[in-house]
């Protein structure tokens, strides 16, 4: 199959599309480095032209509450419109576990938005929402800048390695459009703060974490449902202990 990855040079995209090229699929990486544009249109025609599917796996450069919604609103709007010009037959986009369940996040309430123009457009889909990603564990304390403790939600949730992310949408892309959304996580719950404590040991950062059940999480309180995946949805291979390792 022919492939648009958009996105493709972030964190996910570098992991799929090797993937997705030893599957024997030819794979066209479209990023703003490369020359495509999602929210302007720049390039967008010449990269989806014979695509068979997209993968789009972009994220906003800014998280300011507007600036993440514009993104997404904007571009997933231009990117449907190219798409279905383009005769694409399958649409794949990454989005977050628990980004319906909770409203007072920004960013969160845009991935939603995202996913609504992908049910309402004409393009045949999936929507794959993946837990947080180990990589990002430490940056839930914070960059350390200011000093002190920081304090850390002690909700569960069920964090993942990005490989293992692309590893789920590669399986995704092989199989036909579900027109609805599935998900992946980790292969264990486990404390937040526990989880990032662990992080910022395994990189030398000798902050101690609070653990504190009020702690936002970017904005939101969580409660023990809020970032982890339905008891029968897919996990992934990798454990923290062996991320942390590797």
């Amino acid at each position: 199959m022919n492939i648009t990855l958009i996105g493709g040079s972030g964190l996910i995209g570098r992991h799929l599309a090797p993937l997705l090229e030893r599957a024997g699929h030819k794979v066209t990486l479209a990023s703003p480095s490369r020359g495509v544009n999602t929210l302007t249109g720049e390039g967008l025609a010449q990269a989806l032209a014979g695509a068979d599917v997209v993968v789009d796996v972009s994220n906003s450069p800014s998280f300011e509450e507007k600036a993440v919604m514009e993104f997404f609103r904007n571009s997933t709007t231009r990117l449907l419109a190219a798409g279905q010009a383009a005769g694409v037959r399958h649409h794949v986009a990454l989005s977050v576990v628990g980004a319906d369940r909770l409203a007072d996040n920004g960013y969160l309430r845009a991935k939603v938005a995202q996913e609504s123009l992908i049910r309402a457009g004409a393009l045949p889909y999936t929507i794959v929402r993946a837990t947080q990603f180990f990589e990002f564990l430490a940056a839930i304390a914070g960059d350390g800048t200011t000093g002190g403790s920081p304090r850390v939600s002690s909700a569960l949730f069920q964090p993942m390695a990005a490989a293992d992310v692309a590893l789920f949408l590669a399986g995704v892309v092989a199989r036909a459009p579900c027109n609805g959304i599935v998900e992946v996580g980790g292969p264990e719950r486990l404390p937040m703060a526990e989880a990032v404590q662990r992080a910022l040991d395994a990189h030398g950062d000798a902050r101690r974490v609070v653990a504190d059940a009020q702690a936002p999480y970017f904005g939101s309180v969580l409660d023990d449902g809020s970032l982890v995946t339905a008891a029968d949805a897919p996990v992934g291979a990798t454990t923290l202990d062996a991320w942390l390792a590797r």
